[in-house]
């Protein structure tokens, strides 16, 4: 199937990748958030590591969106058309059926050789030979419009499999990363006529640790839209994968496929348990979100911690402070001090990650930034949803916040460029999500790559790294069943932990902060690589 460079026998089982999103690097703007750097990083280890992989997907005229301010500082939603001359003409388009109408998909090829990954094909359905509804389709990634979304799908699943047909790929095992690409699974079906055959060649990873948000539509319009492609309806009704009338993406992706996974030991648990009470699901594993240290860490940390040389991490630590605090001088007018503790919360913007914890005693956070002795610097950077008024009323909140102390600024822009920045130049990365509701998260892994301290609770991957006083810093959680309880009692073990423990180590024992970021990068570099994750893949999902 790769033509483009040798393949190790152990990872010889040809793999098609299905993702909405991948975030492959800074130009190649086709992703909104965590989802998409765990998709790019699995490309560019299945690249670097001989894997016959093929990632399909999604060729996104404008982006996510383009995330600027208005007059006033407050967030601004910009769509602007993007052009890249580095994805080459494969000659291939095939059409989909998508309410009625034949819709033609064409594919571009993106080389391992441009960014260093598995060979890549994306779609799109902007092209002359197709109506301007039909070409709105790769639009916008995530498109708020139920129709639309459902036509995103069928143009990922049944476009990307008749992509890979006209590619004389023979696909072994095609795997969907959330339920997004679900109609590939239709269209195996469409080739063997028997779900057994599908549920040979099928495996899905699951990202979401409730059942509220994973993707559900009326069975109906999923029919009328061609959804479940040549499928006869008696065949989807033998899923029996509806919940009250409306078909369940997750439901039946995992009584589809052979084997499916979480994204993490605890989300792998949380799955489990949320769907044990369905007939004919099958094993729920789990495999670790992972990030790629080839991209992430920065070259001199990474040889400064292989020659284990603690002097040179600290210098070139505030060599990248300095680098971060350049580019939000820039943006905010802010000059922020390199020798004050510096904490970064930043990642995708929603209500349940609670970026203004913090905040929540505000007169408790301005006395921390402002204080004269051991004071603290707080950058916020993140996308929320465009259309996510609560995240982005939260955004703007604590934009107007940073308007009172030149020691809390927030930043637009956030994209794997300001990220990488970001994981660099902090001192502390914190992460503090309702519990359970992280079904991973992998940001933190990336800070603690380019020797940033984690300071967060016990949710998604921090259960399998986090050690309190040793590599990171651990808040409790609360367990109330009253969420502004909770945010009060998670509030309390914050500042708890970042008046009593954090700050006190940062500015009174170098020497143990030192010990921390090595142990820290002991712990991340082993098993949080994505090359682990790829090659656990092979073994656990891809190989079963």
């Amino acid at each position: 199937m790769n033509i483009f460079y040798p393949i190790k026998p152990e990872y010889s089982t040809s793999v098609a990748y299905f993702s909405m999103e991948f975030a492959i690097h800074q130009p190649l703007k086709v992703y909104s958030g965590g989802l998409g750097f765990l998709s790019g990083s699995h490309m560019r280890s299945a690249g670097s590591m001989g894997q016959n992989l093929i990632g399909i997907g999604m060729l996104w005229k404008f982006g996510y969106y383009d995330q600027a301010r208005n007059e006033d500082l407050t967030m601004r939603v910009d769509y602007t058309t993007k052009y890249y001359s580095f994805f080459e003409e494969t000659g291939i388009t095939v059409t989909v059926k998508v309410f009625g109408k034949d819709v033609f998909v064409k594919a571009y090829l993106l080389k391992p050789t441009v960014f260093g990954t598995a060979p890549m094909y994306f779609l799109t359905t902007d092209i002359p030979e197709n109506d301007y509804l039909s070409r709105t389709i790769t639009h916008h990634l995530y498109d708020p419009n139920e129709e639309t979304r459902i036509a995103q799908s069928i143009v990922l699943g049944i476009g990307g499999g008749k992509v890979l047909d006209a590619l004389n790929h023979n696909i072994d095992v095609y795997h969907i990363n959330e339920g997004h690409a679900l109609p590939i699974a239709f269209h195996i079906y469409d080739h063997y006529e028997n779900w057994q055959e599908v549920k040979r060649r099928f495996v899905f990873t699951t990202h979401t640790p409730e059942k509220a948000g994973n993707e559900e539509h009326d069975f109906g319009m999923l029919e009328r839209a061609s959804f479940f492609g040549n499928v006869p309806i008696d065949e989807i009704h033998k899923l029996n994968a509806s919940i009250n009338g409306r078909f369940d993406y997750t439901l039946a992706a995992l009584k589809m496929a052979k084997k499916a996974n979480g994204v993490s030991q605890l989300h792998g648990e949380v799955a489990r348990k949320m769907w044990k009470d369905y007939d004919g699901i099958c094993e729920i594993d789990h495999i670790t979100n992972s990030q790629n240290v080839a991209y992430w860490a920065d070259k001199a940390l990474l040889q400064a911690y292989h020659e284990q040389n603690d002097n040179w991490i600290r210098s070139r630590k505030k060599e990248l402070k300095k680098q971060l605090f350049e580019v939000i001088a820039d943006q905010t007018g802010d000059i922020l001090d390199p020798d004050i503790l510096t904490i970064v919360w930043s990642r995708r913007f929603a209500g349940y990650k609670r970026p203004d914890l913090i905040m929540r005693d505000y007169q408790r956070f301005i006395d921390l930034i402002d204080r004269v002795n051991q004071p603290i610097q707080v950058i916020w950077a993140g996308k929320p949803y465009p259309l996510d008024q609560e995240a982005i009323g939260i955004f703007n909140k604590i934009m107007q916040t940073t308007l009172v102390s030149s020691r809390a600024v927030i930043l637009v822009g956030y994209e794997l460029g300001l990220s990488a920045m970001l994981k660099k130049g902090a001192d502390v990365w914190m992460n503090n999500p309702r519990y359970t509701r992280e079904a991973s998260g992998t940001s933190g892994m990336t800070a603690a790559m380019n020797a940033t301290l984690n300071f967060s609770n016990m949710d998604g991957w921090v259960m399998e790294f986090g050690k309190n006083l040793e590599n990171s810093f651990i808040m409790e959680h609360s367990t109330a069943e009253d969420v502004n309880e909770q945010d009060n009692q998670d509030a309390h073990f914050l500042y708890k932990k970042l008046e009593e423990e954090v700050i006190p180590t940062y500015y009174t024992d170098q020497k143990k902060w030192g010990q921390m970021i090595r142990k820290s990068m002991d712990d991340i570099f082993p098993f949080f690589n994505s090359d682990r994750m790829a090659d656990e893949y092979y073994k656990k999902l891809y190989n079963a």
